[in-house]
């Protein structure tokens, strides 16, 4: 897998990528207790609109900011974009109300739902090779998964010697570091495309989404991880602490091998992905994530958790990595940066909807009835995968253009009277050439 770090534009990336990983991992904790420094008591409440506003401004803004990522420079947008997140995060150690928080977090995010689906977008267009490109994902893949582990112990470390408000520095000097090492690179620009007005940019990503087979299937496929992911994330803190009596040490063990099973799937599925369909491995994983989210409901104790979580983890990864890859075969280059925005938008949407439900199931129902709930929500999902995602879903569809007429767009572009298309189908309902 390693490999794909030959490419030096892409190590470049990928680098990037990590050290502002880190950074935001670093402001996650320091938000925490800046949170408790403010509110007391009330920094769960906090906290949690924070968590919405950030889902808010991911579901609101990636289409927007995907209709300027097609005419814009990538380099130079995505340097600005880091940019403006250190400038947003410089600000966070002098913050001393509440609402500050609100209106710095939805800042720092809008401009992170910016940079993310164009970072994303680039990507195929610096490998182009399937294969490299499906090693690159499962290293994203890895990094977040690494992120989650790496960030709270250096932020743990930190601590010891430096206030939690230091700990913003570490987030403005990764962002910057993310600046400089795109900057160091020359990446792809975005391919030129036909004039489009306001609403067509900004909703031509979601149309084309939703307008395709495999990504509306992709989309359930969505629904399913977060639902099981949330129930994870929101709730581990209350199996552990609340029904087992644990500590934190037990949190994070737990945490982590929800972690360490993502981290596996992640690491096998490039080799996986060559043998078997990425339909395949993403309903096997979403149902993996379904059956450990019912089995949840009756889980005895701490010792079958963290087996538990890890499967759970196995099938967080194995059903989102492959995304990418039907992100790119569902569009033209110079479309990529609004179907990666359109599927940023709306697996967050999905997000944005499962967290409240875990966490009001979670507290006004009890942990057993949520798990069900959200396994019963998991299994709907991926029915309706299995309904939208055709299981005859090749890569390109032969077809014949003997009987269009004179002039047709596709004619245009023939070379013979049967060739393939990419099956890419736009908000026209249109086989793209």
């Amino acid at each position: 897998m390693l490999a794909v770090l030959a490419n030096r534009t892409y190590r470049h990336l990928f680098a990037a990528q990590v050290i502002a990983l880190t950074g935001t991992g670093l402001a996650t904790v320091a938000l925490g207790l800046l949170a408790f420094e403010l509110a007391g008591a009330d920094a769960g409440m906090v906290l949690g609109t924070a968590l919405a506003i950030k889902m808010i401004a991911y579901v609101g803004v990636a289409p927007i900011a995907a209709a300027f990522a097609e005419k814009l420079p990538r380099r130079a947008m995505l340097v600005a974009l880091d940019l403006v997140r250190a400038g947003v995060a410089v600000l966070l150690p002098f913050v001393t109300e509440v609402w500050q928080v609100y209106v710095l977090i939805f800042l720092l995010q809008s401009a992170s739902a910016a940079f993310t689906p164009t970072f994303q977008a680039t990507i195929p267009d610096v490998l182009p090779d399937e294969k490299e490109y499906t090693r690159a994902l499962s290293l994203s893949r890895l990094a977040y998964d690494l992120e989650s582990v790496v960030s709270p112990l250096l932020a743990a470390a930190l601590l010891t010697v430096v206030s939690f408000h230091n700990l913003f520095a570490g987030t403005v000097i990764g962002f910057l570091l993310s600046a400089a090492l795109v900057l160091s690179v020359a990446l792809p620009g975005p391919q030129p495309s036909e004039p489009r007005g306001i609403y067509d940019g900004t909703t031509r990503g979601l149309r084309i989404y939703l307008a395709t087979p495999r990504l509306r299937g992709l989309l359930a496929i969505n629904a399913a991880v977060a639902s099981a992911g949330a129930l994870v994330i929101v709730n581990t803190v209350v199996y552990v602490q609340a029904e087992f009596g644990l500590d934190q040490q037990a949190t994070a063990l737990a945490l982590a091998a929800f972690g360490g099973g993502s981290m596996v799937a992640a690491l096998t599925l490039p080799k996986l992905l060559e043998t078997v369909a990425d339909r395949s491995a993403m309903i096997a994983g979403a149902s993996l994530l379904a059956a450990g989210t019912l089995t949840a409901a009756a889980v005895p104790g701490y010792l079958w958790l963290l087996p538990l979580w890890f499967v759970i983890g196995l099938g967080y990864s194995t059903a989102q990595t492959p995304s990418g890859r039907l992100l790119r075969r569902s569009s033209k280059p110079e479309d990529r940066p609004a179907l990666f925005a359109a599927q940023f938008a709306l697996s967050h949407a999905c997000w944005l909807i499962a967290y409240p439900l875990a966490g009001w199931a979670g507290s006004a129902l009890g942990l057993q009835t949520t798990a069900i709930a959200l396994a019963i929500l998991a299994i709907m999902a991926i029915v309706a995968a299995l309904s939208l995602w055709p299981a005859g879903d090749p890569e390109v569809i032969a077809h014949d253009h003997s009987d269009l007429p004179a002039g047709h767009p596709h004619l245009r572009h023939a070379t013979r009277r049967h060739h393939a298309h990419v099956y890419v189908i736009d908000d026209l309902h249109r086989t793209w050439p």
